[in-house]
């Protein structure tokens, strides 16, 4: 039950994404273009689906539990550290100058844009360098460096 609600899930935001546009390098980077001939457009989309998650996350958290999982997991940190920082940046970076974020970018790839595949190989190379570098790197780090976020069952947590 779980894997097919998380494939109808993954279907209607591919979908959700290729009928706002957020697949069109082009629609994207105009959006991005402050300077130029701005789009706004896309603000749309994200304050509709701001609005969406914000109404659905208070209704859902009501509840003593997930549909599907033995209980919510909600993050609970909220400081801003310089890692996070970067990697807003450097995701930031990539998605102004390619005009496509990692979502669209796999719906892209199923509709068989070429041209996104070269940005899904350097994300997949990314990631994966990400993942030797935090691995190589884990032995320097403190042990509340090295921590996971932590997560809550409780379902108090409002917006």
């Amino acid at each position: 039950m779980r894997r097919a609600a998380a494939a109808a899930s993954g279907l209607l935001f591919g979908l959700g994404l290729i009928v706002a546009g957020m697949t069109d390098p082009t629609k994207v980077r105009g959006f991005l273009d402050f300077a130029g001939d701005w789009d706004p457009t896309l603000a749309f989309v994200m304050a509709g689906a701001i609005g969406v998650h914000a109404t659905a996350f208070r209704f859902i958290t009501r509840r003593a539990r997930p549909l599907l999982a033995p209980q919510f997991r909600i993050p609970s940190r909220t400081d801003i550290d310089k890692r996070m920082l970067l990697g807003a940046a450097l995701f930031g970076a990539g998605w102004g100058l390619a005009g496509i974020c990692p979502g669209p970018a796999i719906v892209s790839l199923g509709l068989g844009e070429r041209a996104v595949s070269v940005f899904v190989a350097a994300m997949v190379a990314g990631v994966w360098l990400h993942s030797l570098i935090r691995r190589a790197t884990a032995a320097d780090r403190s042990p509340a460096e090295g921590r996971p976020e932590t997560t809550t069952s409780s379902p108090a947590h409002g917006l």
